[in-house]
């Protein structure tokens, strides 16, 4: 911070960051002596930014409560739904690095005017969430998202160290399409130039991000989201399922996350196909979808789902107030 005008800015970033500080607390911070913070103080105050100096042994610098964070100038109900989206973006993993969701929560919490300040740490308090918390280390850097951002809008070219699932390291030359936030998860997807195809990478496995020079053109009707999710669900499992059903798109995609399985319409229904390791969660599956369908294959499959039928029948012909069910394994 050689430049005055950005030691300015930087005691007003300080202020926003901290209850109270004192002069030299700051003057340590920003290395200039405690005049010059009383100097910059005062710049900030004549620039229309309420910082109050408090006298005595317990004294220092603070911004005013309930001052207008600058330069956004947010209303309370604009304040309210930035602190509201960052505590479902923590939740969700939506959030990058999480010390920076927290401590823009705490930035913004610190300036509130008490009564809206209370009204939000009571929806914190009482909000719950119906989705599991993602395990830690999920969130890649904000640095990768942003370079891996701005490449995909230019339309550049991008040098990627990357780990698998294995832990092996391999370097990537890759044309990000788009990216894409899924089930707590963030995946870019693109050309990748090593393997001569489009693939698709978790930004948490990206260890480095460098923009190249090269540029390059998406192909038309790419769809990153349709892609990625395609992807996934083309992981290789133990079962390929196969399974036609008697509902038009619409409804099948309200039942069945785009996660779980592929749907495609056709002149008979629709036709979904997915992997999985367990037959019996399958089964189990297709009979909430409510609709009748035909397992195509594989034929475990069909006796999985006869199984299913025959424990429903059996629950359903116990007396009510008669012996309690055995336990039944897991469905997967």
């Amino acid at each position: 911070m050689s430049h005055p005008a950005a030691r300015v800015l930087g005691l007003l970033e300080l202020l926003q960051t901290r209850h109270r500080s004192t002069a030299a607390e700051l003057a340590g911070q920003l290395g200039v002596d405690e005049r010059t913070v009383r100097r910059y103080a005062a710049t900030l105050v004549e620039l229309g930014i309420p910082v109050t100096a408090d006298r005595g042994r317990y004294g220092g610098y603070r911004l005013r409560p309930g001052f207008k964070l600058p330069p956004l100038m947010l209303t309370d109900d604009e304040a309210m739904a930035v602190l509201l989206g960052l505590v479902v973006a923590e939740r969700v993993g939506l959030g990058t690095e999480q010390p920076a969701t927290a401590t823009a929560l705490a930035k913004i919490h610190r300036v509130l005017p008490a009564a809206l300040a209370d009204r939000l740490a009571a929806v914190q308090e009482h909000l719950g969430f119906t989705l599991r918390r993602p395990e830690p280390g999920r969130q890649p850097a904000s640095g990768t998202l942003l370079t891996l951002a701005s490449a995909a809008r230019h339309r550049q070219r991008v040098a990627l160290d990357y780990r698998s699932w294995r832990g092996e390291r391999s370097h990537r030359e890759l044309d990000p399409y788009g990216l894409v936030f899924h089930a707590g998860r963030w995946y870019v997807t693109g050309h990748d130039h090593r393997r001569g195809q489009i693939r698709t990478f978790r930004l948490d496995r990206v260890d480095a991000v460098t923009p190249g020079t090269a540029t390059f053109t998406v192909p038309d009707g790419f769809d990153p989201v349709a892609r990625v999710t395609r992807s996934l669900a083309a992981v290789p499992y133990a079962h390929e399922i196969e399974v036609l059903l008697e509902t038009d798109l619409v409804a099948a995609r309200r039942r069945v996350p785009p996660s779980v399985a592929e749907l495609t319409a056709t002149t008979d229904g629709v036709l979904l196909r997915t992997r999985v390791e367990s037959l019996p969660g399958t089964a189990a599956l297709l009979a909430g979808l409510g609709c009748p369908f035909t397992v195509r294959h594989p034929d475990a499959l069909r006796a999985a789902v006869a199984e299913h039928a025959r424990l429903l029948a059996e629950w359903a012909a116990r007396p009510a107030g008669g012996q309690l069910p055995s336990p039944r394994p897991p469905l997967d």
